[in-house]
C-alpha cells in the first residue's frame, strides 16, 4: 500500500527528477532546501522540475551537506514515498566527495583511498596511464607523476571520482596591506557585511588543506570583488586578477585603491596596451588566449609564471575560456578563487571548473540578501509583443537564425519601449540589445547614447561616469556593458533583444539594476519579447535563471488591433502593487 501524502508539494521520480507545485503555500521553503543538492531544470508557471545530478551532489557535499540531509529533505516533502533507486543514488554518489584525497608526501603527491577496490580500478583505467606513478606497499594510495596534479583530477572527475584536494598550495611571494576602516573615495565607513566575512573564512578554511581553492557564488551587487579583496587581505600574498574586460580590469584597480593601503605602483594592468607586472597584477582573459595564428602557442601564458603568485583570482568563472584551463591544470599548486552569479556554462565544462578552480564553497540566495536590503528587490515582467504582419511574412520564409533577428528587431518593440520610458520618467533606464542597428534606432529615437564594443574606451568610461553620477538618465548599452560593469544607479533594465537562451546573461543583466537604492530599494527589470516565436522559446531557457533565484516572473501577452496595441494591463497592475510613484 502506497502511503500517499497528498498535502505536500513535491513529487520524487526515479529517473533522479522533482516536480515542485508552484502554487503550494511552503512551496518557497521546499524550493530552497532542494537548490542545496538538485538543479533546476525548467519553470513552467506551475510545476517547477529540479534534477539530481552527480555534480550537483558532489557540490552539496563539499558545501558540507550530508547525504542524511538530502535524502531527509526528498522524504519530508514528497506526496509519495521516495524511490529506492535514488536514494541508493544519493548515497553513492553523494558519498564519493572525499573518499579519494590528493595528499602531500614528503616532496611528492599522493591520491589516497580507504577502498582497495578503488585502488584496483583506477589502477587499471587507460585514461590515468601517464599520470599515476608507484603505488603505496598497503594498496591505499598511488604516487602521481610529477607535474599531473590537474590533469589527473580531470581526468578522475571524468570517471565519476571528484577528488578531494588536500595537498595544500605554496604560499607565494608576501605582500602586506591592510583592508581601510574608510573608502578613499568618499571616505565612508567601510567593513566586510556578514555574508562577505562568511564567505572569505569559508574559503581560507583557517589556512588548512581544505580550504584556499573554490568558487563563490552570489549576485552581482553583492560584493563578489569585496569578498575577493578580503580573502587578498586575509592571504597577504602576490595576486594575480582574471577577469573579462579592460573596463573590469580598471575597475579592479580602482576598488583596490578605494578599499586597501594598496600603492598605486603596486598594482599592474596586463592588458593589450599596457604589459605591467606587480605584486597584485589584473589581466583580461582576452590577452591569455590571444595567439598570431591558429595552432601558434598562446603568447601571453607566460603571466602565470611572471611571479610568484600565491593567489590567482577567476573572476565570472563561468566565462574563463577553455583554452585557459589547460594553463589553470599547471597552476594546481596556487591558491585558486572563482567568482560568478551562476556555475552554469554554455559548454557544458561545469565539472571542469570543479576540478580545477575547486568546489562551490560558498551559495548565497540572491532573495536572502534581498529581504536583509543588501540587493535591491527586483521585479520581473516579461512582455510579449505580436510581430506586425508584413514582419510576421518574412519571419514565416527566413532561416532559423534570420527568424530570430526577426524576431528579436520586431518594430512594436519601440512602441512598448516608449510606453515603459513613460511610465518611469524619474529613474536610471538601462537599454540593452543584442543588435546594433536596433540599438542605432533607440538611440536615434530616445536621443540617448548607445555604448557598444566599438565605443573608444576614453567615451565609454566617461558615458559610465555621467550614468553614476545622474548627469544621464538613459543609456542604450549592447552585451559589451553584460559583465564587471559598475553602473549602481540603474533602477530599470530593459532588454529588448538577447542571445540564444543564455542564463548567464541573464543573470548579468538582471545584476545591473540589483545593487541597492536607497529608501524604495525597488527595480524592475522588463523583457520584450516577440510572440510566438523563436525567440520566445529562448526566453523560457533565459527565464530558468530568475525563476531559480526565487523571483516572480510575470507575463504580459499583448495583442495587435485596428487601435494599436491592447492595453498593458499587468505592467500598470505591477507599477500600482510595488508603489511605483
Amino acid at each position: 500500500m502506497i502511503a500517499l501524502r497528498p498535502e505536500n508539494p513535491l513529487i520524487v521520480q526515479s529517473d533522479r527528477t522533482l516536480l515542485l507545485e508552484v502554487a503550494h503555500p511552503r512551496f518557497e521553503e521546499v524550493r530552497d532546501d532542494l537548490a542545496r543538492f538538485a538543479e533546476l531544470v525548467k519553470s513552467p508557471e506551475h510545476i517547477h522540475t529540479y534534477r539530481i545530478t552527480p555534480l550537483s551532489l558532489w557540490n552539496a557535499s563539499a558545501s558540507g551537506v550530508s547525504c542524511e540531509e538530502m535524502t531527509a529533505t526528498l522524504e519530508r516533502w514528497s506526496k509519495y514515498p521516495v524511490p529506492q533507486n535514488l536514494l541508493q543514488e544519493i548515497q553513492d554518489h553523494g558519498t564519493r566527495y572525499g573518499r579519494l584525497r590528493l595528499v602531500q608526501r614528503g616532496e611528492r603527491l599522493a591520491l589516497e583511498m580507504d577502498d582497495r577496490g578503488l585502488f584496483y580500478e583506477l589502477e587499471n583505467q587507460r585514461s590515468l596511464q601517464g599520470l599515476l606513478a608507484e603505488p603505496y606497499p598497503d594498496q591505499r594510495g598511488i604516487f602521481l607523476e610529477e607535474g599531473k596534479r590537474g590533469e589527473a583530477k580531470l581526468q578522475l572527475i571524468r570517471l565519476g571520482h571528484p577528488v578531494q584536494d588536500m595537498a595544500g598550495f605554496k604560499p607565494g611571494d608576501p605582500l602586506p596591506f591592510r583592508l581601510r576602516d574608510t573608502l578613499a573615495g568618499t571616505g565612508r565607513p567601510f567593513g566586510l557585511r556578514p555574508y562577505q566575512q562568511a564567505a572569505v573564512d569559508v574559503f581560507h578554511a583557517g589556512g588548512g588543506p581544505e580550504g584556499g581553492a573554490g568558487v563563490l557564488v552570489l549576485p552581482c551587487g553583492a560584493g563578489k570583488t569585496v569578498i575577493a579583496i578580503g580573502c587578498m587581505a586575509r592571504l597577504q600574498t602576490h595576486t594575480l586578477v582574471l577577469t573579462t574586460n579592460v573596463t573590469a580590469v580598471k575597475q579592479w584597480k580602482q576598488e583596490l585603491l578605494d578599499k586597501t593601503d594598496l600603492r598605486d605602483d603596486q598594482i599592474g594592468l596586463y592588458t593589450g596596451d599596457t604589459k605591467e607586472i606587480r605584486p597584485v597584477t589584473i589581466a583580461t582573459y582576452q590577452i591569455l588566449t590571444y595567439r598570431k595564428s591558429k595552432g601558434s602557442p598562446f603568447e601571453h601564458f607566460k603571466l602565470f609564471q611572471a611571479a610568484n603568485w600565491g593567489l590567482v583570482i577567476h573572476d565570472e568563472v563561468h566565462m574563463l575560456p577553455a583554452p585557459v584551463f589547460r594553463a589553470v591544470a599547471e597552476l594546481q599548486a596556487k591558491r585558486r578563487l572563482g567568482l560568478t552569479a551562476t556555475l552554469v556554462r554554455e559548454d557544458g565544462k561545469e565539472e571542469d571548473v570543479f576540478s580545477l578552480i575547486g568546489p562551490k564553497r560558498v551559495d548565497v540566495p540572491w532573495k536572502t540578501l534581498e529581504k536583509d536590503g543588501f540587493i535591491a528587490t527586483a521585479h520581473c515582467l516579461e512582455i510579449r509583443v505580436p510581430l506586425p504582419s508584413e514582419e510576421r511574412m518574412a519571419y514565416a520564409v527566413a532561416d532559423q537564425r534570420a527568424r530570430f533577428r526577426i524576431a528579436s528587431e520586431n518594430s512594436l518593440k519601440l512602441n512598448v519601449l516608449d510606453e515603459l520610458l513613460a511610465g518611469h520618467p524619474e529613474d536610471s533606464i538601462l537599454i540593452i540589445g543584442q543588435y546594433l542597428e536596433q540599438l542605432r534606432i533607440i538611440g536615434e529615437r530616445l536621443e540617448a547614447p548607445v555604448l557598444t564594443g566599438q565605443t573608444p574606451e576614453r567615451e565609454r568610461e566617461d558615458l559610465y561616469r555621467r550614468f553614476r553620477e545622474g548627469a544621464l538618465r538613459i543609456l542604450i548599452v549592447s552585451k559589451v556593458a553584460n559583465f564587471a560593469i559598475d553602473l549602481p544607479d540603474a533602477s530599470v533594465a530593459v532588454q529588448v533583444s538577447g542571445t540564444f537562451g543564455s542564463r548567464q546573461e541573464e543573470a548579468q543583466r538582471l545584476g545591473r539594476i540589483l545593487r541597492p537604492k536607497g529608501v524604495r530599494n525597488v527595480s524592475y527589470f522588463y523583457s520584450l519579447i516577440s510572440r510566438d516565436t523563436s525567440e520566445q522559446e529562448f526566453a523560457r531557457n533565459r527565464q530558468l535563471f530568475l525563476t531559480e533565484q526565487g523571483y516572480r516572473y510575470l507575463i504580459e501577452s499583448r495583442s495587435l488591433g485596428e487601435d494599436g496595441l491592447s492595453e498593458p494591463a499587468v505592467w500598470k497592475g505591477l507599477l500600482a502593487e510595488t508603489g511605483h510613484p
